[in-house]
């Protein structure tokens, strides 16, 4: 799950060749809706719309993320805690969970059919306004990207240090105290591990310009964009309206 989780899927479709900024935008639009009128057909409309943009971006079902039973385990045990609130509180208990989803569905497409190197230059432009403020969006723009282009990299080191630890002889006291605490073990391994990467990115960065560079990078929408955002909006404008019907 690791190697795919917040990385593009390398499929040409028409769901790819769009902006990276019309996507957030989408993605912003879908939160909102959600978040003022999140009943039950609303969040039907949203879903299958976010189908429907998966099957057209080719999204195949080996990249989406599989769900521990543990967390599965959590949503049940919570709709069991709401129980003696009635049905009206399992209900909207339901609404939030399926919310959450949604918006993380909806993070994730934009992750598999967005170039990690387009985020940057599109949180730009889009906060171009913002300037004017004096408020520093190229630094903002080039922490989220490199967040997001480090999430995948942690998650694989976590991968390795856990498998690792796994096959380590255990005869030793060592390595017995070390048993009786593995999270502490795995996380101190992990910000060593972070802090060697993130010097390693600070230098590569410096050799190439700097941090400027990754905000420089050409990115426009065009008339392919302004009709996606268009459809994004009819699709939010029904799902008010058969809310309003039902």
């Amino acid at each position: 799950m690791s190697t795919v989780l917040l990385r593009e899927v390398p499929v040409d479709s028409v769901v790819h060749r769009l902006w990276a900024g019309t996507k957030m935008i989408a993605a912003f639009t879908i939160s909102l809706l959600l978040m003022f009128w999140p009943a039950w057909p609303v969040l039907g409309v949203i879903i299958a719309f976010l189908i429907a943009i998966a099957v057209l971006a080719r999204i195949p079902l080996g990249a989406l993320p599989r769900l521990p039973l543990w967390f599965w385990g959590l949503i049940l045990l919570g709709a069991l805690v709401n129980i003696p609130n009635g049905a009206r509180g399992v209900l909207v208990y339901a609404q939030v969970v399926v919310f959450g989803l949604v918006l993380v569905a909806a993070s994730l497409l934009i992750a598999f059919t967005t170039p990690m190197g387009e985020v940057a230059p599109a949180l730009a432009k889009l906060g171009a306004p913002l300037r004017k403020l004096r408020l520093p969006v190229d630094e903002w723009a080039v922490v989220v990207a490199l967040t997001l282009r480090g999430l995948p990299l942690l998650l694989d080191e976590i991968r390795v240090l856990r498998a690792a630890r796994k096959l380590r002889p255990k005869e030793s006291l060592l390595h017995r105290a070390s048993d009786a605490n593995p999270l502490i073990d795995i996380l101190t391994a992990c910000m060593a591990v972070s802090s060697r990467r993130a010097g390693e990115l600070a230098e590569a960065i410096t050799a190439r310009g700097g941090t400027g560079m990754l905000t420089a990078h050409p990115s426009a929408p065009t008339r392919r964009d302004a009709v996606a955002l268009v459809i994004v909006f009819a699709v939010c404008a029904g799902a008010l309206g058969l809310n309003a019907a039902l």
